[in-house]
């Protein structure tokens, strides 16, 4: 056993080292002469694709320091109460904070913890945000230091003029202005227990959601984490004698409602959604923080193409103009557009249009949120998955030419013959969108019409997993996938804009998928940042299948419901997409050199929650092969104008004709490819047919063109088949596709939701 002199020793050698090492950093390490670019901040500036300036954001326009005077008491007392209440006696370092910070270290986390205020001041002011056990100790000494030459009224003022405050409000100052609409000195104390809430973290403090991932999938959370140390911080003033009953009591009251987001300087049209779309593609791909990217010096180029971005917004405002008008018909009101525009081959967003734009109070990027049904445009991942995997009847992949049963009202086969159960066991029938007997047709037919009841039982005879994984290869989102019951084949996922439209360019690349992405590079300081490479190209499914699902889209185009297309005088791939009660409807089609996707659809403005477009327009119902389609040919028209038109590389015959269970057997007839019959099914059976011939274009037109195949309205009623159409899935007869009101904006269907950024 040592003796007790070796240990009183030792422990006063220990002591004595650490003072030793301590006076030597306090020696060594001295306050900075000037502050650092955190605490002066600037602004990011955006560039398009060709180089030349987009616009500048970021909290160098919204950034003003006020003297203590102008600060409320409240809102000093408020900060202390809450994150420390020493403050005014300490010396300015809390030695158990950063005893935890070395803790935290140790067991691999960061040095974050138990910073006092001037300490954070110090951070602010003097340091980068970074967390290391370096940074750590500057800020101790210089903290010690600080203390000693300001009193504590300049260091509480310098701290709430430094800190971040959200929605690129730095200061006290700018978040009065940004979240009341006031100056600082007039916020109540109720108010300012809201800001002093903000400073733990407005990512998730925020109650309009966080900026730098999606507002509307954040909202609700934010909301409630807000409220709760809202109310802690009025009651630690209360208990700390800052408040008294009677103010405490007018404080508690009721929630200080902030204002929603504003657009800023320069934010107005699209710039404000494809600077959220930059933003948070630099957030997911880099080591930066929103703090840290907000306090700006960044120069960010974009993807984005000027001429193609304010194609596809005078696209919309046309067509909309031309359709839609609130003060005429109440059912016009609240509809909204989103759209995106992708490059195949690379993945490059060259155009996007995320709604009216912030001035107008639209905040929500209707291009990279999810919540909105695909319907109908996702029966070519179905179709694709029987290609490449064939069925559990197939020796291997499935032909387009093999024919399914398109008649309304039908029973849905498991794969061992059994027939898909409801909840109360009784058989689950799938709907099309009208009664028309169509027979059993050619998937080829009835892509080109979109019929949903061949492409259910596809899907149970592929598998849906089967149908998954094809769709997730060509760049949908894991987090945006619908249950795998008969009705996913239908399009019940909710994918954005921006990945429908990089998807399909999948198909035009002949199966070589590129994540979507919109920034090429990243400069602070003159200096590259890493982490902006274009993504690498995958080959997402074999080059046949792919030119084969092109070869089908195409004839959507040629003779079924996304005819509205034709008119964009070159070849091209699509597909039409309506939800059940009409909630949604798209079209997302493609030449080689663009893929481009249109989504128009309501929402209450209070929930978010989708509402029926029946009625909107002055007709009946809105399919995708309606105003989505005439939105997409118009974009496409000016965005290849004086571009040529290589055309698609020629599929080659694949896979066998593989008849679902049911089906006649057909008369013998000569081999046929796809190509060669561009709108007929080989050798159709009296049951294909229907009793009574289809009219011909010229027999009767509407609204939105002529109509076909019996159909309102080319694109109305889809010729008699349908559009989209889902019905409830087997486990819920009652619900529809976007399960009565889907809200809108998770994020997960996003560009950049998900572990993929």
């Amino acid at each position: 056993m040592p003796s007790w002199k070796l240990v009183s020793g030792l422990c006063i050698g220990f002591l004595g080292s650490l003072v030793a090492v301590a006076g030597i950093g306090y020696a060594m390490v001295s306050v900075p002469n000037e502050e650092n670019a955190a605490a002066l901040s600037q602004n990011n500036v955006y560039l398009w694709a060709d180089g030349s300036q987009m616009v500048t954001a970021g909290s160098g326009a919204n950034r003003q320091n006020v003297t203590i005077e102008r600060i409320p008491p409240a809102m000093r007392w408020a900060v202390i109460s809450a994150e420390n209440k020493t403050f005014y006696d300490d010396s300015g370092v809390d030695p158990m904070g950063i005893a935890r910070a070395l803790a935290n270290m140790a067991r691999g986390g960061d040095t974050q913890g138990g910073s006092t205020i001037t300490q954070q001041f110090v951070k602010n002011t003097y340091l980068s945000q970074e967390q290391t056990l370096s940074r750590k100790f500057k800020e101790m000494f210089i903290s010690i230091k600080v203390g000693t030459k300001l009193n504590k009224d300049q260091i509480l003022q310098g701290y709430l003029n430094t800190s971040y405050y959200g929605r690129g409000a730095y200061g006290i100052q700018a978040a009065a202005q940004t979240y009341y609409g006031k100056d600082a000195d007039r916020l109540s104390d109720s108010e300012c227990a809201f800001l002093a809430a903000l400073l733990k973290g407005p990512t998730y403090y925020d109650p309009a959601g966080n900026d730098g991932i999606d507002p509307a999938a954040t909202k609700d959370a934010n909301r409630k984490r807000s409220e709760v140390r809202w109310a802690w911080i009025l009651e630690q003033m209360h208990n700390d004698d800052k408040l008294t009953d009677e103010q405490y009591q007018k404080a508690i009251s009721k929630y200080p409602e902030p204002q929603g987001r504003k657009a800023t300087k320069g934010m107005n049209g699209q710039i404000g959604y494809l600077v959220d779309t930059a933003k948070k593609y630099v957030l997911n791909h880099s080591n930066i923080s929103e703090k840290q990217f907000d306090q700006g010096g960044y120069q960010i180029k974009t993807t984005f193409e000027k001429d193609k971005v304010e194609a596809l917004t005078a696209a919309v405002k046309k067509v909309e103009k031309q359709h839609i008008d609130p003060k005429k018909r109440d059912l016009d009101r609240h509809v909204q557009f989103g759209a995106a525009s992708v490059k195949p081959r690379d993945g490059a967003i060259v155009a996007l249009y995320g709604g009216a734009g912030y001035e107008k109070g639209h905040f929500n990027n209707n291009a990279d949120t999810s919540g909105v049904p695909v319907g109908s445009t996702w029966k070519p991942f179905v179709l694709a998955a029987a290609m490449e995997h064939g069925t559990y009847r197939s020796d291997g992949p499935l032909s387009p030419l093999s024919k399914y049963n398109g008649n309304d009202h039908l029973k849905v086969r498991n794969n061992d013959g059994t027939y898909v159960l409801k909840k109360d066991n009784t058989p689950f029938f799938q709907e099309n969108e009208s009664d028309r007997p169509w027979g059993y047709i050619t998937l080829r037919k009835a892509m080109e019409q979109s019929v949903n009841t061949p492409f259910v039982q596809l899907g149970m005879d592929v598998g849906m997993k089967n149908v998954r994984d094809v769709a997730e290869k060509s760049g949908i989102l894991d987090a945006s996938f619908a249950t795998l019951d008969p009705s996913f084949a239908l399009g019940t996922s909710t994918p954005s804009a921006i990945r429908m439209a990089d998807a399909y360019a999948t198909f035009a690349a002949a199966g070589k998928q590129a994540a979507p992405y919109s920034v090429t590079s990243v400069k602070y300081e003159g200096q590259d940042v890493r982490g902006f490479d274009k993504p690498r190209v995958t080959q997402a499914m074999p080059e046949n299948v792919a030119n084969n699902v092109t070869d089908v889209l195409e004839n959507v185009i040629q003779n079924g419901t996304g005819k509205n297309a034709l008119s964009l005088g070159r070849t091209a791939a699509g597909k039409t997409g309506t939800t059940d009660e009409n909630k949604s409807a798209w079209f997302v089609g493609y030449t080689k050199q663009l893929s481009t996707s249109v989504a128009m659809f309501r929402e209450d403005p209070k929930s978010a929650k989708l509402l029926s477009m029946n009625g909107t327009a002055g007709v009946e119902s809105i399919h995708g092969g309606d105003i989505p389609t005439l939105v997409w040919t118009e974009y496409m028209k000016a965005a290849l104008k004086g571009k040529a038109d290589p055309g698609f590389p020629e599929p080659e015959k694949i896979g066998t004709v593989q008849d679902a269970l049911g089906a006649p057997t057909p008369k013998p007839t000569p081999s046929v490819t796809p190509s060669e019959t561009p709108s007929e099914t080989p050798s159709a059976t009296p049951s294909e047919t229907p009793t009574s011939p289809s009219p011909t274009p010229s027999d009767t037109c509407g609204f939105f063109g002529c109509q076909e195949d019996g159909g309102q309205n080319n694109g109305g009623q889809n010729n008699g088949g349908t559009d989209g159409g889902i019905t409830a899935p087997p486990t819920e007869p009652t619900e529809t596709a976007d399960d009565g009101g889907t809200s809108r904006g998770n994020g997960n269907g996003g560009i950049f939701g998900g572990p993929n950024g």
